[in-house]
């Protein structure tokens, strides 16, 4: 018998011990980053548990209006399913408990969006099945660019001679704490090209790296000794992340960028991640694909891996 209880304050220790012994679930998850802009989202997270009480798998969600989305304020959600105690015969008890439980609210629909599976520790796709069983619709689709470090696709020609550029010209890349000069050359960048300011204030992004400081990091390439280009690093276990990408003018004449991903690349293989991730490149939904953006990620060997978002009526 499956029960599912809200998530209150009281339970952070709980659920972030079994965000840390999921088999599918990321930092992203655990309280200090889901709540550190609660203030922006009604917080209704569920905790599903056996009838011996343990923890089957946690559901990071908040409402809107009339619906329910697995997590507005998180790239990805989904249920975080336990290790030694979720199948797929229980995760069906456990998405029976929800709808149940979301119809009684008054919830209207269920979006949801699952933890990629380049994530997964070992494969965890039940939840899919158990919404498909209750008539859940792919409502988006995310068209990310991955690099299988064991199986890498190498640069382009283009970018391998940009690499050897990068270093006559004397770029030096590595890890940097100078966030605000990256964060005003990022901003600038995206203003320029998209007209946008990044998701995370300057504030933000050093409130996250000082409570993750082995998961968030920023890596710049230097010319001259000024910051030509950077990444954003978000690490998993499995999976090297890179956004709030950005190279200035500079960088696009001496090969910075080239530079700054072959060493990323090689950083990850080292710490043993299997992927490295670009991020996606659409726009509303999946609806728009940006066909510039995905075909430099193409040319630095990334592959299409889906970020699907399901939705189910209720």
């Amino acid at each position: 018998m499956i029960k599912l209880e809200r998530y209150t304050t009281e339970m952070r220790g709980e659920w972030d011990k079994a965000v840390d012994d999921s088999r599918n679930a990321t930092f992203l998850h655990r309280r200090d980053f889901m709540d550190y802009h609660r203030d922006r989202f009604a917080d209704c997270s569920l905790i599903a548990r056996d009838s011996r009480g343990r923890i089957v798998a946690l559901l990071p969600c908040c409402r809107q209006t009339c619906n329910v989305v697995s997590h507005a304020g998180l790239t990805y959600g989904g249920w975080l399913m336990s290790t030694h105690h979720a199948d797929a015969a229980i995760m069906l008890e456990v998405t029976n408990a929800l709808v149940t439980t979301l119809r009684s609210e008054g919830v209207k629909q269920l979006i949801y969006k699952p933890v990629p599976s380049i994530y997964h520790r070992v494969p965890s796709q039940e939840d899919l099945y158990a919404l498909w069983r209750h008539g859940a619709q792919v409502s988006a689709l995310g068209l990310s660019s991955t690099i299988d470090i064991g199986h890498r696709v190498p640069f382009d020609r283009g970018n391998r001679r940009n690499v050897n550029l990068a270093l006559r010209q004397g770029v030096a890349v590595g890890p940097s704490d100078d966030w605000a000069t990256y964060w005003q050359l990022l901003s600038d960048v995206l203003r320029r090209q998209h007209g946008v300011d990044p998701v995370h204030t300057l504030d933000e992004i050093r409130l996250l790296h000082s409570r993750f400081p082995e998961n968030i990091s920023l890596h710049t390439a230097t010319l001259e000794g000024d910051i030509v280009a950077g990444v954003v690093m978000f690490d998993t276990p499995q999976v090297a992340h890179a956004q709030y990408i950005a190279a200035g003018q500079r960088a696009r004449t001496c090969g910075a960028l080239a530079l700054l991903f072959d060493r990323l690349i090689t950083r990850a293989e080292a710490a043993g991640q299997r992927y490295f991730d670009f991020g996606i490149s659409t726009e509303h939904g999946g609806a728009t694909l940006n066909e510039g953006l995905i075909a430099q990620k193409t040319r630095f060997g990334g592959r299409p891996t889906l970020y699907p978002t399901l939705t189910l009526q209720l």
